[in-house]
C-alpha cells in the first residue's frame, strides 16, 4: 500500500520501541487525557441538557407558552380575540384565565398565593397540569360551587387534604355595616397537584373562572388568552407575529420573558461548565506538546539523516504535525465513543451504582427530579469533537517547527 512518507514516518515514530517506550508512555497519556476530557464534556453537556429539558417541560407544564392580556391586565372582548388567534395554524389550544393575588387561611395558617382562575373543559388544551393531580380532578371546579385545587407543598403547609374546606381572601375590600372587610370565600378542596416546581406547588391555587371573576368584581372580563403552540422554540418569533396582528392595544408575552431569569442562569451555568471541562481538552493538548518536543529531541539524529537525504524542512514539519494529527485524532474518536455512550446510558449507570452501592445521588425528599435525565445534542458533539482535533492540531506546531529547524550538521557532530 502506498503511502506518503511523512505519514509513514509518523506513524513509526508513535509505535513503543525500547529506546523510546517513556515517550510513547507520554504519548498513550495525552491521547487518553483528550478521550477523557471528551468524553467528561460529552456526558455532562449531555446532562444538563437534560435537566434543563426536564425543568422546562416541567415549567410547561403549568405555565403558557404565549399569554395575551389587555390595558390595565383585562381583556374585555376576550371571545373575539381567542377566534381571532384560533385562525393561526401554530396555535394547538387556546383558554381565559383569571391571575389575581390572594390569601388562603385554614385553621390560623395561612399562605401568600396566586389565585388562576380557568375553564377546565379548555385548561387541557393548554396545560397538562391535570396528569400531574395527587387527589381530586380539575374537572370537579364548577361555577357557582367554590371549589379549589392547589399545589402539593401547599395543601401539606394548611395540613388539608381533598374534601377539605379552606378561606380565600381577595385583596379588594367590601363595604359593611361593621366597616370595611376584606372579600373572603369559603371553598371545598377538589383536588392536589404536583407539578414537580417548588414555585407552583406551593403558592398556586386554581378556582374556576366564573368564581373568579365573581370574587374579584371582574364582570365578564378575564386577565388573557393562553397559548399553547405546537413549536415551543417558536414562542418569540410568534409572539411579535402576533402583536402586529392584534395590535398596539394587547399585550403579548411568551414563557421565554416570564421565565427569562432562570434559563438564562441555566445557560449561564451550561456555558461556565463548557469552559471548564474544556480546559481537561487543553491540559491534554499541552501534554501533547511536551511528548512531541521530546520527540523532536530525541529523533535529532533521524531529521539530521533525513535531511541529509534530501527531505525539505517543510516534509520534516509535515512527519511531526501527522504524528501530534494521529494522537489526536485517536483520542478524539475514543472520547467520542465514551462521551456518546456514556451519555445515552448515564441514567442506567447511575442506577447501577446507586444499587451496588446503596446510595442515592439525589433523594426524592429531597430533590423534584430524583434522576439523572440525559439528551445528547449532535451540535454539541460536533463542536466538542472539532474544537479537541483542533487543540490537537495547533499543539503540534511548535514541535514540528523546532524539527524543521534542525542543522543536520550540528545534529550529526556527536553521533
Amino acid at each position: 500500500m502506498i503511502r506518503p512518507l511523512e505519514l509513514y514516518i509518523g506513524l513509526s515514530y508513535t509505535r513503543a520501541k525500547r529506546r523510546t517506550e517513556f515517550i510513547s508512555f507520554i504519548s498513550l497519556a495525552s491521547m487518553l487525557g483528550t478521550a477523557l476530557g471528551v468524553t467528561a464534556l460529552i456526558t455532562v453537556l449531555s446532562v444538563m441538557n437534560g435537566f434543563g429539558e426536564e425543568l422546562r417541560s416541567r415549567i410547561l407544564s403549568v405555565a403558557a407558552h404565549v399569554t395575551v392580556t389587555g390595558l390595565g391586565n383585562e381583556l374585555t372582548d376576550w371571545q373575539s380575540v381567542q377566534q381571532q388567534v384560533a385562525g393561526n395554524e401554530e396555535v394547538l389550544g387556546s383558554a381565559p384565565y383569571v391571575l389575581a393575588q390572594g390569601l388562603l387561611t385554614q385553621k390560623g395558617k395561612s399562605s401568600g398565593v396566586m389565585v388562576r382562575g380557568i375553564l377546565p373543559a379548555e385548561e387541557s388544551s393548554v396545560s397538562s397540569l391535570g396528569e400531574n393531580m395527587k387527589g381530586g380532578k380539575i374537572e370537579r371546579l364548577a361555577a357557582g360551587e367554590y371549589r379549589i385545587v392547589l399545589g402539593q407543598e401547599l395543601a401539606w403547609s394548611l395540613g388539608v387534604w381533598v374534601g377539605d374546606k379552606v378561606t380565600l381572601m381577595a385583596p379588594q375590600a367590601s363595604v359593611t355595616a361593621a366597616g370595611i372587610l376584606p372579600r373572603m370565600k369559603r371553598f371545598t378542596v377538589a383536588g392536589v397537584f404536583e407539578a414537580g416546581m417548588y414555585e407552583y406547588d406551593s403558592g398556586l391555587v386554581m378556582i374556576h373562572i366564573a368564581d373568579a371573576q365573581k370574587l374579584y368584581r371582574l364582570g365578564d372580563n378575564v386577565t388573557g388568552l393562553r397559548l399553547k403552540l405546537d413549536e415551543i422554540d417558536a414562542a418569540p418569533l410568534f409572539s411579535l407575529e402576533l402583536g402586529n396582528q392584534l395590535g398596539a392595544l394587547y399585550r403579548i408575552r411568551n414563557w421565554t420573558q416570564e421565565n427569562v431569569s432562570f434559563f438564562r442562569a441555566l445557560k449561564i451555568e451550561r456555558n461556565v461548565m463548557f469552559v471548564i471541562l474544556m480546559l481537561i481538552v487543553a491540559v491534554a493538548a499541552f501534554n501533547l506538546v511536551s511528548t512531541l518536543v521530546m520527540v523532536v529531541t530525541d529523533k535529532q539524529a533521524d531529521i539530521a539523516i533525513l535531511r541529509t537525504l534530501g527531505m525539505s524542512p517543510a516534509n520534516i514539519m509535515s512527519v511531526f504535525i501527522y504524528q501530534g494529527i494521529i494522537i489526536g485524532l485517536i483520542g478524539t474518536l475514543l472520547g467520542l465513543l465514551g462521551g456518546i455512550t456514556l451519555a445515552m446510558n448515564v441514567s442506567a449507570i447511575v442506577s447501577a451504582i446507586e444499587g451496588f452501592f446503596q446510595v442515592q445521588f439525589m433523594p426524592p425528599d429531597l430533590y423534584y427530579i430524583s434522576g439523572f435525565p440525559s439528551r445528547l445534542d449532535w451540535n454539541d458533539v460536533a463542536i466538542i469533537g472539532v474544537l479537541s482535533f483542533v487543540m490537537s492540531v495547533l499543539a503540534t506546531l511548535y514541535p514540528a517547527w523546532r524539527a524543521s529547524r534542525t542543522q543536520p550538521a550540528e545534529a550529526l557532530r556527536y553521533e
